[in-house]
């Protein structure tokens, strides 16, 4: 046989031997499915539900018209801060500062009347004492003039004393009980002019209380006429102008609000929570919250209240009072109070907040994407079909246990993806705790969506992480 002939062969034989081993290398890797992969750690976990809403005050205070009249003096501007008690603007105000001023010309004059009366009651008292001081001493002149009476009429019966002398001595007693009669009736008088005076003063005194109580009914007019702040806080609107007519009435109508105030002794970020993350959200959870315009800063805060009422997302309304609610997306009212707010921040600002729900240390950990869900009978080796196979199929009991759902997910164990049924605890940002099912730096199939979605229990597998190697 010729050289070239002897080559020939040989070079098809190696041909058909690599073809051989080609075809057989396909053949045993017919069903193989290649797979990322990725392994289970221990590590810290905080759990967070992330929501946007915008920042508020601790509340606002609409500032109405108590009065009718024109702005008189507009003394803020919008954003400005006041203070408590702070005069903010004035009504015109002419009518009751006159009516004011009446008043206390009135007052002036019922109090003089009362003093005028007052300083009548004490000349009565004066008088009194005065009268009396004479009863007293007409009495004692009396009982001095009764014994010489008496001895004189003694010695008249002895007739050692002259019928004239006699007669002189009674004269006298006599004017003498007269003039303390005169006095006495003086003090009688004297007391009736008293209760005269004291009755006056009472009267001049309920004239002046009277005035008073006036005074201050007009004194409360003058001031409604006037807006003060009845807290610190910032101006946030004020859609009146001097000149402007204003006008009691409901809150929020046009010509009755002067303007609006912001209470800012707390600033707020109220959020729309979703449905599925309401249940996990907590009063005094922490949270840090992002605001839009005042970007590379974080601040901090906690929850302060969590609405009861879901709220229809497209519209805001309660759900109880939308017609269209069960078909729509709800979220839930959360308020987190900002522990440091900053100088800067404004009502209606835009915010985000990242609200830490829980927070676990040390504990078993896979990448969220690794999850997944099988039912019950996907997961079954499946023997050749007999009998007792057909009869379990019709069985409904043991068809809704196939059809249970399971979660898991893939461990990659001899070449093969092994389907493990996992309990799962608090969600990171990226990862998910793991309570039973697995066991630390186990293999699990994480990528791609694609192959886990399809991937069948015990199907062969071929690691190839090299996706996930970041590029050179």
């Amino acid at each position: 046989m010729k050289t070239k002939t002897k080559i020939a062969i040989l070079l098809v034989a190696l041909v058909l031997a690599g073809v051989g081993i080609y075809a057989s290398t396909v053949y045993a890797r017919r069903g193989v499915v290649t797979v990322q992969t990725a392994r289970v750690v221990r590590q810290d976990l905080v759990s967070q539900v992330t929501a946007s809403g915008e920042i508020k005050p601790k509340e606002y205070i609409n500032i109405g018209a108590s009065a009718v009249g024109q702005i008189a003096e507009v003394l803020v501007k919008e954003g400005e801060r006041v203070h408590k008690g702070q005069l903010l603007a004035r009504i015109e105000d002419i009518q009751p500062a006159a009516d004011v001023q009446a008043q206390k010309a009135t007052i002036s004059a019922a109090q003089a009347d009362s003093s005028a009366a007052e300083a009548a009651l004490q000349a009565a008292d004066e008088n009194i004492r005065t009268a009396q001081a004479d009863v007293d001493k007409n009495k004692a002149d009396l009982a001095r003039m009764k014994s010489d009476l008496d001895r004189a009429t003694s010695l008249y019966k002895d007739q050692l004393m002259a019928a004239q002398d006699y007669e002189l001595k009674k004269a006298d007693y006599d004017a003498q009980l007269a003039m303390v009669r005169q006095s006495e009736a003086k003090v009688v008088q004297a007391k009736a002019q008293r209760e005269e005076n004291a009755a006056q003063l009472a009267s001049a005194q309920r004239h002046v209380t009277q005035a008073q109580a006036n005074l201050t009914r007009f004194s409360d007019v003058l001031e409604k006429y006037n807006a003060f702040a009845p807290r610190d806080g910032v101006i946030t609107d004020l859609p009146v102008r001097v000149g402007e007519t204003v006008v009691p009435g409901i809150q929020n109508s046009s010509g009755s609000t002067i303007m609006t105030l912001a209470d800012t002794s707390l600033i707020t970020a109220e959020l729309r929570v979703d449905e599925a993350d309401i249940v996990n959200v907590k009063l005094n959870q922490l949270a840090d919250i992002t605001i839009d315009a005042i970007p590379n800063r974080t601040f901090h805060g906690h929850v302060t209240e969590i609405g009861n009422m879901a709220l229809v997302r497209s519209t805001g309304q309660v759900a109880s009072q939308s017609a269209v609610s069960s078909q729509e997306a709800k979220d839930f009212k959360v308020v987190i109070v900002i522990d440091n707010p900053p100088e800067e921040a404004r009502p209606g600002l835009s915010c985000t907040a990242k609200i830490t729900t829980a927070t676990h240390q040390n504990v078993l950990t896979i990448p969220i994407q690794a999850l997944t869900v099988r039912q019950r009978g996907d997961l079954e080796v499946k023997p050749e079909r007999g009998a007792a196979q057909a009869a379990a199929a019709i069985d409904p009991v043991a068809e809704k246990q196939r059809k249970e759902e399971i979660q898991g997910v893939f461990v990659v164990s001899n070449g093969k993806a092994e389907f493990h049924q996992v309990d799962t605890g608090i969600t990171g940002t990226t990862d998910i705790e793991v309570l039973s099912g697995l066991k630390q730096n186990d293999q699990i199939i994480t990528g791609t969506y694609q192959v886990i979605r399809t991937l069948r229990n015990l199907a062969g597998v071929q690691v190839d992480n090299r996706t996930l190697q970041p590029s050179s």
